[in-house]
């Protein structure tokens, strides 16, 4: 079984800065993507962005330029670096990563979400 747990969010004034981690554990034999969804009240979950085994990334339009995704396979930890953080980042922020395991093959695997709010 394997468990995602996510830290770092918080409170932040607009034009603040956040990070946020995103480790995996349990029976893990290779880690393939990784990404971070987003989900704001009266909207749908977005893809923030996302990180492949061989660092291929994508961003989401409206964070290109401020967010940064980067990933330690080694720790099997994901990071998100949010710069320049709008009112309209405001949302639960969760970690999602394709996860091969040696018994079940790949599967996909949330974490619980952690909030982030963008007010003065």
């Amino acid at each position: 079984q394997v468990q995602l747990m996510e830290s770092g969010g918080g409170l932040v004034q607009p034009g603040g800065s956040l990070t946020l981690s995103c480790v995996a554990s349990g029976s893990i034999y290779i880690i393939n993507r990784m990404a971070w969804y987003r989900h704001a009240p009266g909207k749908q979950r977005e893809l923030v962005a996302r990180i492949s085994s061989t660092n291929d990334i994508n961003y989401a339009d409206s964070v290109t330029g401020r967010f940064t995704i980067s990933r330690d396979s080694a720790k099997n930890t994901a990071y998100l670096q949010m710069n320049s953080l709008k009112e309209e980042d405001t949302a639960i922020y969760t970690c999602n990563m394709n996860i091969y395991e040696r018994r079940t093959g790949s599967v996909d695997y949330w974490g619980q979400g952690t909030q982030v709010t963008v007010s003065s």
